[in-house]
């Protein structure tokens, strides 16, 4: 009688019908939607892709090859690297330090560091590097003292370009630790504490090995904007070829020249960058699929 009565509300009732799909479209428009995406990904992003490829090979190999025997070539890349071997080691230590900070540490400021950390995704690079022009330049008081008592210049050499893109790269390591440390909480620290573990050794054989895929995941993206950057690089470095020209701004200096060889030179080493993003991708790709569950906590921002 009970279970009669029980039956017949609404809400009992209501239990016992099976669950719907949340997809209640058609067949026909989830295979339409599909298309449509990759029809938009092999139009905007496959191929221009495939055009730098076609352009660095429009004159045949040889000519293709010419570009890394010419010295501005040869200097961009050398920049470049180096740019991206000072940058990326400077925000793998921020980085690892603001996400120890923020996610294992209660302290006032706390979001307002982490608003700070995420101010380059919001500020337009050229900006940045027009405040560092303002801020460092020979004619500002720091720059002219740092030129004249030091012979340090920053602005339209090295050290500004080095500058300029650990300020656009420096959220990504630090952005890709914070959410998994967080979604980690100090356990395993206060664990390894108590059994007499040190504060370094807690940190190198506890703390690291926990977030090392996702360290990893973040070096691999500050890597790809370093060598990538344009805006603020542009507006510091003053494009002096042979001293302060990386790999994209040496490609905008060749296309503009309107010659032939020079649009080859320009595709050639447009195809090395995106030769870089592809591989990129495709290690970015594996590390997701093969390290999903410890990446998960990563994905929250």
């Amino acid at each position: 009688m009970v279970d009669a009565a029980m039956q017949s509300l609404p809400e009992a009732r209501e239990t016992t019908r099976p669950m719907r799909s949340p997809v209640t479209e058609a067949r026909w428009v989830r295979n339409l939607l599909i298309a449509a995406v990759i029809v938009i990904l092999a139009v905007f992003v496959l191929l221009p892709l495939v055009a730098v490829f076609v352009q660095a090979l429009g004159l045949g190999l040889e000519a293709a090859l010419a570009t890394f025997r010419d010295t501005d070539a040869i200097a961009a890349i050398q920049l470049t690297l180096l740019v991206a071997a000072v940058a990326v080691p400077l925000n793998v230590l921020f980085g690892i330090a603001a996400a120890w900070a923020i996610a294992k540490h209660r302290f006032r400021g706390r979001s307002l560091l982490i608003s700070l950390i995420d101010l380059p995704f919001s500020v337009s690079p050229v900006v940045a590097g027009l405040v560092y022009v303002l801020l460092l330049g020979p004619f500002t008081p720091i720059g002219a003292w740092l030129l004249e008592d030091y012979g340090i210049r920053v602005i339209f050499a090295v050290p500004g370009v080095v500058l300029a893109t650990v300020f656009v790269t420096f959220p990504f390591v630090a952005r890709e630790l914070i959410p998994l440390m967080q979604d980690q909480g100090t356990g395993d620290e206060e664990a390894a504490l108590s059994l007499g573990a040190s504060g370094w050794q807690t940190f190198w054989r506890v703390t690291l090995p926990n977030v090392k895929w996702a360290l990893l995941y973040g070096v691999l993206l500050c890597n790809a904007r370093a060598m990538g950057e344009f805006g603020a690089v542009a507006v510091i470095s003053g494009k002096l070829r042979g001293e302060t020209v990386t790999m994209p701004l040496q490609i905008e200096l060749y296309y503009q020249e309107f010659r032939a060889l020079a649009q080859v030179s320009a595709f050639s080493l447009a195809a090395v960058l995106a030769g870089l993003a592809l591989v990129t991708l495709a290690v970015k790709s594996w590390l997701e699929w093969r390290y999903a569950d410890q990446l998960a906590g990563s994905r929250g921002h």
